[in-house]
């Protein structure tokens, strides 16, 4: 008799539901100080278990993929290709968003009383975020660039947030491979395609817990955010709602018409096919607010449900989860305007250009953690002349829209690595269309 087994991404979906289920219920009958002793552990036992892996799989799998190329020139052309791409979503992204916000004009409708009272609630957060964005502005602009090159390997290994270092030396690693001759780096490359699978084993092992990973960080989410009056915190939700709509009709146009398009064009993946194969992804992003968290899941993805190479994915996934946040961007545009309007400021053309600007530039610097687009949002408003102070208007909804654009960006990921592979000619469209 054949064993029935729930598919991954249904097994995804029952953990999120039953959290809601689960914070609902606690919220109602009191269980927070439970939820948040009992619960809320393990939810964050298995973002520690995805970060833990995060950094070994962008060290063995960049060098694995980079040090099989035939030559460096091939290098450059695929960076070029993914950072062109990456930025060019970035900007279109911008602009959706810009496009929508002047349309809804949420800022207008926003109540007096309520924006008062979300600044005395959040101030607390929104200084310590202005300390932040202080300390990024006086900074060289050219402090991103210094940034990439690591003063200490093992020091950048053991942050998180400096995953672009790590990808700097494991490009410069690889390149050096390619530079020697083969018989010089045969064991080095046989010794890091072994790691690089036995790292991939170790994400199976680790995944095999999303399902209540998923559902103790929901329940953890739901009990945080309605604390212990859910009356207030509907009044809440319910003042910023225009607000967190805009956002999101933003984030459903580049899943379900820009990307779409993307690969219609430039690509033969058929995208039910595409979006079939990821939505896993997209429920783990959205449940851990983290393209980093969730790169070693995106990665697997790539390669087994949608035929890319590990030559690809190795190198364009692990650069779009640090440099490429097309939900982020849009988050950003769409909150500095409706901050504009909420304070009566008329940006015009220029100031939603400068917008576009220091959005993309702001995105390519963002850590791929939650709650990093909020710091780069202070470098946008300030950019503009908006009072930084009106983030603490926000915050309220800021966790549930950073879920969903974190499932945007790793779409737009796995899009430009799809578009990237197939130019490639490096795609596996058996695979990748498999009903």
């Amino acid at each position: 008799m054949k064993k029935f087994k729930i598919a991954f991404h249904w097994q995804i979906l029952i953990g999120m539901l039953a959290g809601v289920l689960w914070g609902l219920i606690a919220v109602n009958y009191g269980w927070l100080q439970f939820t948040s002793f009992y619960i809320k552990p393990w939810g964050t036992i298995f973002i520690n278990l995805l970060k833990l892996i995060a950094m070994p799989l962008i060290v063995v799998s960049l060098i694995n993929g980079v040090s099989n190329l035939k030559d460096v020139s091939k290098l450059s052309s695929i960076g070029l290709k993914t950072i062109g791409l990456y930025i060019l979503t970035t900007v279109i992204a911008i602009s959706i968003g810009l496009a929508i916000v002047n349309i809804t004009k949420p800022g207008k409708v926003f109540p007096e009383d309520k924006a008062r009272e979300f600044e005395q609630r959040y101030a607390d957060h929104a200084q310590d975020k202005q300390a932040s964005a202080e300390s990024l502005k006086k900074k060289t602009p050219l402090k991103f660039i210094v940034d990439l090159v690591p003063q200490n390997l093992v020091e950048a290994m053991s942050n998180n947030t400096r995953m672009l270092q790590v990808i700097f030396f494991s490009i410069l690693f690889g390149i050096a491979i390619v530079l020697l001759p083969a018989k010089k780096t045969k064991p080095v490359k046989k010794l890091f395609y072994s790691l690089n699978e036995v790292v991939l084993k170790m994400i199976d092992i680790i995944m095999m817990s999303a399902p209540y990973g998923v559902f103790a960080l929901i329940a953890s989410l739901i009990v945080e955010i309605a604390g212990k009056n859910p009356g207030d915190t509907l009044s809440l939700f319910a003042a910023l709602g225009l607000y967190g709509l805009t956002v999101i009709i933003g984030l459903i146009i580049m899943i379900f018409v820009v990307y779409p398009l993307f690969l219609r064009f430039f690509t033969k993946i058929r995208y039910p096919n595409f979006l079939k194969a990821i939505t896993p992804v997209q429920m783990l992003a959205f449940s851990t607010s983290s393209s980093a968290a969730t790169l070693p899941f995106t990665m697997e993805t790539a390669e087994e449900k949608l035929g890319i190479d590990n030559e690809i994915a190795s190198f364009v996934l692990p650069l779009g989860a640090t440099i490429n946040m097309d939900g982020t961007s849009l988050y950003q545009a769409v909150a500095a305007v409706f901050l504009a309007q909420v304070y009566g400021m008329d940006l015009g053309l220029s100031g939603q250009l400068t917008i576009i600007l220091t959005a993309t530039l702001a995105s390519i610097g963002s850590a791929a953690v939650p709650g990093a687009g909020m710091v780069m949002l202070i470098i946008v408003l300030t950019a503009v002349g908006i009072p930084t102070e009106g983030i603490a208007l926000i915050f309220a909804v800021d966790r549930p829209l950073d879920m969903l654009r974190t499932a945007v960006n790793v779409t737009g990921d796995m899009t430009v690595s799809g578009i990237i592979a197939t130019s490639e000619n490096q795609i596996d469209l058996e695979i990748a269309n498999n009903d």
